[in-house]
């Protein structure tokens, strides 16, 4: 079953993936409504409290798990007494006594997420995992296949996940498959997140040379940022607004004793590299107050550029006792070939911290088969 979440005129949005679905045998199940709380309110238009959601079948035999998602029974007492006429309530036995539950309906009440809320993580279209819960409990059985093409923060594939699910999910940006890597491994342990298996990046130099040389600027921006965070294990802080004025692609934070932090900044190159680089970047350790800088290079530094680095000197970490060198060239080669990773104490991440899930009898992420 699929689900789209809609907040365009919905007579388009329905009459395009009609032709997606429907003209290959499948069907259209019904119209959901998300009403959440009030987001901004203006008194220049009506007030936006929902979205739409627009639910297709692939064939004319589909999943749906009612009792899954049963709902809290909310109704006034004449509408309970003709419900329950009519078999709609159902009563759930527990432990602590019996309650009574409508079966579920096409107006779900879930709240968006809060400031406060630690699933939160700052990505402008994020989902409650509330939402994608019911989505998935309601139309997939565990051990079944969960595709999100469009994953964003991974939201989907975080609760799919944790409901046992097979998923797959599909993003343009390395920085949101960065993203989703980092959810994983802070709700479900570092194990986890490793066996994901990614498609479309970069797997030895001839991929990594065919990114970076994309005749479109924004494709070839992601090079940049799959360098960036890939060498910092994800940890880095991805710099969107990089101008003339300042040549750092992205800024990471590592510990330096029990209570105190430092900053890092990486810059990314992909042909062209000189001796100059590494002075300039020289001049931007000091203007940014950093610790630490990275040039990560896809062509192999020149003599002069090492002999530039050196000259930075050292920094000491007091919590490794330990020296590193000031500013380090790094090649992209070095990574591919040698997994080469930045291998200092990160602190502050791109991530919010969030508290552990149990990742006991997990199924396997992705059925290799597939």
């Amino acid at each position: 079953m699929a689900f789209i979440s809609s907040q365009w005129v919905c007579f388009y949005l329905t009459f395009t993936i009609d032709g997606i679905f429907c003209a290959k045998g499948g069907d259209f199940i019904t119209e959901l409504i998300w009403n959440y709380s009030w987001g901004i309110r203006t008194d220049k238009r009506w007030n936006r409290k929902h979205d739409v959601l627009l639910c297709y079948s692939k064939g004319k035999e589909f999943t749906f798990n009612a009792y899954e998602v049963l709902e809290p029974r909310t109704l006034s007492e004449s509408s309970q007494n003709r419900l329950r006429y009519a078999g709609a309530l159902i009563e759930k036995k527990s432990k602590t006594g019996s309650k009574e539950f409508a079966l579920p309906s096409d107006v779900w009440y879930i709240p968006t997420i809060n400031g406060m809320a630690k699933e939160r993580l700052g990505y402008p279209t994020q989902k409650p995992e509330a939402l994608l819960r019911k989505i998935i409990k309601a139309s997939s059985n565990e051990g079944g296949l969960v595709l999100d093409a469009y994953c964003g923060c991974g939201t989907t594939i975080a609760v799919a996940q944790e409901l046992k699910r097979k998923w797959i999910g599909i993003d343009i940006t390395y920085q949101s498959i960065a993203l989703v890597l980092r959810r994983l491994e802070k709700q479900y342990g570092k194990a986890v997140a490793d066996k994901v298996s990614i498609d479309g990046i970069p797997r030895d130099m001839a991929s990594a040379l065919a990114l970076a040389n994309k005749k479109d600027d924004r494709v070839r921006k992601e090079f940049e940022k799959w360098a960036v965070l890939t060498y910092t294990g994800n940890r880095a802080i991805i710099n969107q607004k990089k101008g003339a004025d300042s040549g750092i692609d992205g800024v990471a934070y590592f510990r330096t004793n029990n209570i105190d932090n430092a900053k890092i900044i990486l810059q990314v190159k992909s042909g062209g590299v000189k001796r100059g680089d590494i002075a300039t970047l020289r001049g931007d350790m000091q203007r940014e107050a950093a610790a630490m800088a990275v040039f990560i290079t896809l062509e192999q530094p020149t003599a002069p550029m090492v002999s530039e680095a050196k000259a930075a000197g050292f920094y000491h970490h007091d919590l490794m006792d330990r020296n590193y060198d000031a500013i380090q060239i790094v090649t992209i080669q070095d990574m591919i070939e040698h997994n080469k990773v930045l291998d200092i104490p990160m602190s502050l991440e791109v991530l919010k911290a969030a508290q552990l899930k149990a990742a006991n009898n997990q199924l396997p992420l992705m059925d290799e088969s597939i």
